[in-house]
């Protein structure tokens, strides 16, 4: 089977997630069957496309993995194809020209809003004489062009997704704008229904993927293509993905397009994994865990849900953690220096490396995504970290400062450099001081990281020893400690 797929995003905004799960889809298909996947930016709506999101759109596909086979091609660039085809309809009687204002419109609506009936145009300029027309232009009107829809068709197609779908001509809105306003022996910038399945033919679009809120344009398309006397590709309505309460993700819930997620610390082969998810099953149901290469062996819409996909934030830091906790600690390292760098950390990339190598090495199997190291590693960088109430509170508790008082006396004489050394300088503090090791470990881990929880303690103590910051914060904490009466 011969495929051609699209993915079709429009630059009036971010890289949506709607938008890059149908991406996800579309390049799967398209690799399973030996396809091409095309990019196409449907930039129409002059006014609010900006350049910015193109650039965001291209970017992200590409972060995900989803390069595509030709493009991107632009349909601003492309008008005179579409005018053609315009004309085309037009001189076939397909189409005409519609010189209703926009009150009269306004004033339609309203009657049909007041009989609580659907909006839709009553198609009252269908059949103008030359006359009527002429009278028209002379009271200065410029027409839209409208394509007619017969309300008693019967619209049906086989939906690789949802099986049959029919639909009435009677539930489209009237005559569907297609131009739009311009002088009489002109045509306007045609529109979306209208440019899209002239796009679909002339790149010989196979199949079309995309979200089941297209259905009913899907239903206006078949007419056009049908009008234009051109083959029909197939057609998949994929679920919508919709936010954990069971509603459609939106803006509303935060985070929705993926620069956002790239942001907050989502490695690409993790999202893209998680995106397959939301609406297909491989077919080891069990399998939650492949790259995009692995699914495309399998894709196919027999497994795609009919049923909206719920977002589910847990899974998808879960898929992120496995991914993160299986890098290396040089591949985590480049990724986390950029969000350590973010936080404020003074971070130098080649003379630190070492230093940095082994914070991601003790860091990495407690991430869940990579925005988390800026508070999860404050107590590596920041000498000027604030001590937590509980470990205050520890800090000054009989016996504590003693503690640490003897750590901070061997420290100038004492070796460092591995864990074992570490621990060899713990055991030698238990014996002069006499004190249980529980207490000792328990005020280093106070004194040494500000607080009384966090990552291993004689790891995070060997790389403060690296820059010096155990004996300041011991110096700090010894100051903090105010002997008072009670067990530990």
């Amino acid at each position: 089977m011969s495929v051609r797929v699209r993915i079709a995003p429009s630059p009036t905004g971010n890289l949506h997630i709607g938008t890059a799960r149908t991406a996800v889809f579309n390049w799967l298909f398209a690799r399973h069957h030996g396809g091409q996947f095309i990019l196409r930016v449907e930039d129409t709506d002059l006014e609010r496309s900006r350049p910015e999101f193109t650039q965001n759109i291209t970017e992200g596909l590409q972060w995900l993995g989803l390069q595509w086979d030709e493009g991107p091609f632009f349909q601003s660039d492309r008008m005179d194809l579409y005018k053609q085809n315009v004309q085309t309809l037009l001189d076939k009687g397909l189409a005409y020209r519609c010189y209703v204002t926009e009150a009269e419109l306004n004033d339609l609506r309203a009657s049909q809003e007041a009989q609580k009936l659907a909006p839709r145009y009553d198609n009252r300029h269908r059949d103008l004489t030359p006359e009527q027309e002429a009278a028209f232009q002379a009271e200065g009107r410029e027409p839209v062009i409208r394509f007619k829809i017969d309300d008693h068709r019967n619209i049906v197609w086989k939906d690789m997704v949802r099986g049959t779908v029919s639909w009435n001509g009677s539930d489209l809105g009237g005559d569907m704008v297609i131009a739009r306003r311009a002088p009489a022996d002109q045509i306007g910038q045609p529109l979306y229904n209208f440019v899209v399945v002239v796009d679909d033919v002339d790149m010989g679009i196979t199949h079309v993927i995309r979200g089941e809120d297209h259905v009913a344009n899907t239903a206006k398309q078949l007419l056009l293509y049908e009008a234009l006397g051109a083959k029909v590709p197939e057609f998949s309505h994929t679920p919508l993905i919709l936010s954990p309460t069971g509603k459609k993700l939106s803006k509303r819930d935060g985070v929705t397009s993926i620069s956002d997620f790239q942001k907050m610390g989502y490695v690409p082969v993790a999202l893209a994994n998680y995106m397959s998810l939301l609406g297909w099953t491989p077919t080891d149901s069990t399998q939650e865990r492949f790259t995009l290469e692995e699914a495309a062996k399998e894709f196919d819409f027999e497994r795609v849900n009919k049923a909206g996909a719920k977002f589910d934030w847990d899974k998808l830091n879960w898929l992120n953690s496995q991914y993160l906790h299986e890098m290396a600690a040089a591949e985590l390292t480049d990724l986390l220096i950029p969000y350590w760098q973010a936080a404020g950390y003074e971070v130098d990339g080649e003379s630190d490396r070492p230093w940095l190598e082994q914070i991601a090495t003790l860091i990495g199997p407690s991430l869940e995504r990579l925005d988390q190291v800026g508070e999860m590693c404050r107590y590596l960088f920041d000498p000027e970290l604030d001590y937590t109430e509980d470990a205050i509170a520890h800090l000054q508790k009989d016996g504590v400062a003693d503690v640490l008082k003897a750590v901070a006396a061997a420290l100038p004489n004492a070796a460092l450099t591995t864990v074992d050394e570490a621990k060899a300088l713990i055991k030698d503090i238990t014996k002069s001081t006499g004190a249980k090791k529980g207490l000792i470990m328990k005020s280093l881990r106070a004194g040494l990281t500000c607080a009384l929880k966090g990552p291993d303690l004689v790891e995070s103590w060997l790389l403060l020893h690296q820059k010096g910051l155990d004996t300041v914060r011991l110096e700090k904490a010894i100051a903090l400690g105010q002997p008072q009466h009670g067990g530990d």
